[in-house]
Formats: C-alpha cells, sequence, structure tokens
C-alpha cells in the first residue's frame, strides 16, 4: 500500500486499482461464459446454494482484509446478479445458434 500525500496520489492509486478490478472482473466473466456453455438446463444458471456460497466465501475473506460486510456482501450480490444475467445470454444463445 502506497502512503499518499495528495488527492493525485489517492487518486493515481484508486485508478490503477481500478484498472486491476477491470481485468479481474474480465477475468472472471470468461468463466460464467463457460458456464453458460456447460450447462444442460436453463434452470441450472440460478443456483441459489451456491449464490450463498459464494458470498460466504467473499464475506470470510474480506473482513479480515478490512473490507466490511456492509460492503462486501450487497457488491457481491450484484455482481452475482448480473454474472447470472449474463449466464441466461449465453445460455440462450447457444439454443439458437
Amino acid at each position: 500500500m502506497v502512503k499518499c500525500q495528495t488527492m493525485a496520489d489517492v487518486r493515481r492509486e484508486i485508478d490503477r486499482i481500478d484498472r486491476a478490478l477491470v481485468d479481474l472482473l474480465a477475468e472472471r466473466l470468461t468463466y460464467i461464459e463457460q458456464a453458460g456453455h456447460i450447462k444442460g438446463e436453463r434452470s441450472a444458471v440460478r443456483d441459489e446454494a451456491r449464490i450463498e456460497d459464494v458470498v460466504q466465501k467473499v464475506v470470510n475473506a474480506a473482513e479480515p482484509k478490512g473490507l466490511p460486510r456492509t460492503i462486501a456482501e450487497p457488491l457481491w450480490r450484484l455482481l452475482i446478479e448480473k454474472s447470472i444475467e449474463h449466464e441466461f445470454v449465453v445460455f440462450d444463445a447457444k439454443k439458437s445458434a
């Protein structure tokens, strides 16, 4: 972690982290797309047990790093919902291909 002296320093570091997050989220999405191709039934796209498992794992990993549950949990739930929406698009596209 960089000790920032100015707001320009803070913004530069936030921008750096945002670029890294974009890379990681894009990589994550490639696995969501693979899941959309692998799953045999549309009903398998939304897996409530898996959603809760992922959220719990994230919360468990976040809190020791100083990321409060009040931020981590809603952020991941939104990420999961958007991922599921995308996976439905991928799943439906394979049916029409």
